[in-house]
């Protein structure tokens, strides 16, 4: 277990969630020199458990973590504590500046700093939020089950959203709340699904000995609720990349901001990767684990080929500053890796 952080790495992994983790298990599996700076903010923090993940459900968010940065440091990699504060291109890589002084060089950049849920402002909202205050049927659902749910309009999504919860219970209200009510072929689909729908703002949660009870409305009419379903409007964690000219683009969806990338993770600008819920707003944690892992293997895939190129230009040219300055970093490089 160290805090260590050295000069310079192969690959700086920006984020220290299920993507950002298991990218550097991979790149450290695959004897890249690899660290994972990790501010220690994860999405997931409030909830009790994570599910839909095979072998590990309902394992604590807390735990999957502590597991991962443990097998990654058990492959040599390094996890920081730290915020990122700023990224630059440097030469033929980036400098990476921690917010505390600290710096770090890195041939490429894997961000997998997440996204941040905005939701709407009402009294009493955020506290439950991860609790009785949910937003995935996939991740929450279950555990939901046959209770009386509410669904606040907060999105474009939030009738689907509706649509959805009604597969865990047949108790479930829509609430139009600020967002004009449902078009007339919503309403006959909610209708259908019998889930009723409450029109006029809500004012703020009704809450007694520590678990919701109820949405009381700006009117005063307080409907008996035991779980609140908002979909948020998700954004994007990518500050730090604006000074690369990378910025978060409109989700086609209308639900929030992502950076965008190919399907392997690659971003506009060359040696930056994006993994999990900073590209893909609707990832759970195993497909942003994978998003991960993908992204690392094409990241060493793309360094095998640079080193492979500085090889054969060292083979011709064995005696050229620039082939010599090279020999020396990958001399010291391999020594740190007791290679």
């Amino acid at each position: 277990m160290t805090n260590e952080l050295k000069d310079s790495y192969d690959v700086v992994v920006v984020g220290g969630g299920a993507a950002g983790l298991n990218g550097a298990l991979m790149l450290a599996r695959a004897r890249r020199s690899v660290v994972v700076i990790d501010a220690g903010a994860p999405r997931n923090a409030p909830a009790a458990g994570v599910h839909g993940l095979l072998a590990r459900d309902g394992i604590r968010p807390a735990e999957l973590l502590e597991r991962g940065r443990a097998e990654v440091r058990g492959y040599g990699g390094h996890v920081v504590s730290g915020e990122v504060g700023a990224v630059a291109r440097e030469d033929d890589g980036f400098a990476v500046a921690l917010a505390d002084g600290r710096t770090v060089r890195a041939r490429r950049l894997l961000v997998a700093t997440g996204l941040v849920d905005e939701l709407p402002d009402v009294p009493g909202l955020r506290a439950r939020w991860g609790r009785d205050v949910v937003h995935c049927p996939y991740c929450h659902g279950w555990e939901v089950r046959d209770q009386a749910i509410g669904v606040l309009a907060s999105g474009p999504l939030a009738v689907h959203q509706a649509l959805l919860f009604r597969q865990w219970s047949t108790d479930v209200t829509f609430f139009s709340h600020t967002m004009p009510p449902p078009t007339d072929e919503e309403a006959e689909q909610l209708a259908a699904r019998g889930i009723s729908v409450e029109d006029g703002e809500v004012a703020s949660l009704e809450i007694a000995e520590d678990r919701l009870v109820g949405v009381r409305l700006s009117d005063g009419t307080v409907i008996s609720r035991e779980v609140l379903a908002v979909p948020p409007r998700m954004v994007a964690r990518a500050g730090l990349l604006a000074a690369l000219g990378l910025r978060p683009a409109k989700h086609p969806g209308g639900v929030g901001e992502f950076i965008p990338s190919d399907t392997t993770g690659r971003t506009d600008v060359p040696g930056v990767w994006v993994a999990g819920n900073v590209t893909d707003l609707s990832a759970q944690v195993g497909t942003a684990a994978a998003a991960g892992a993908a992204a690392a293997a094409q990241i060493n895939a793309e360094l095998v080929a640079e080193d492979t190129r500085q090889a054969v230009a060292t083979r011709r040219d064995p005696f050229s500053p620039e082939t010599e300055a090279r020999v020396c970093e990958l001399v010291m490089r391999d020594r740190r890796h007791g290679l």
